[in-house]
């Protein structure tokens, strides 16, 4: 079984840097894409960035290229994967609720970017970690 353990997060001030991670453990050969969301109180949950576990080939949301870097540090013989969301010139805007989650594609078709980055694609979620920005 699946399980994702999120740690960083906090308040910062607008301009900084700012890294969050995700420990997944237990994942399958099914377990294809680790994603980053985020959720702002009454927004719905929101795609930001994604990484193929298998190839480590990064995905972003169009809006948000630059200031957001995913990356993954995985251990394919333990089934474990560390995956790592750097954000940096942090915007009040950014504030949110950032979860990360296993996401499980088809192997024998290629999703899309937009697919990708879809919370509804994903069934497994950390518990999320409050990113607070002060102007």
């Amino acid at each position: 079984q699946v399980q994702l353990v999120q740690s960083g997060g906090g308040e910062v001030a607008a301009g900084q840097s700012l890294n969050l991670s995700c420990a997944v453990s237990g994942y399958t050969y099914r377990t294809n894409y680790i994603g980053w969301f985020r959720q702002s109180p009454g927004k719905e949950r929101a795609g930001v960035a994604a990484v193929d576990v298998f190839d480590g080939k990064p995905f972003y949301s169009d809006s948000l290229q630059g200031r957001f870097t995913v990356s993954q540090d995985r251990n394919a013989l333990a089934l474990q994967n560390t995956v790592y969301l750097k954000v940096k010139n942090l915007e009040p805007e950014d504030t949110a609720v950032y979860y990360c989650a296993a996401g499980e594609f088809n192997p024998f078709e290629a999703p899309t970017p937009v697919s990708i980055l879809r919370a509804d694609h994903y069934n497994t979620w950390g518990q999320g970690t409050q990113v607070t920005v002060s102007a």
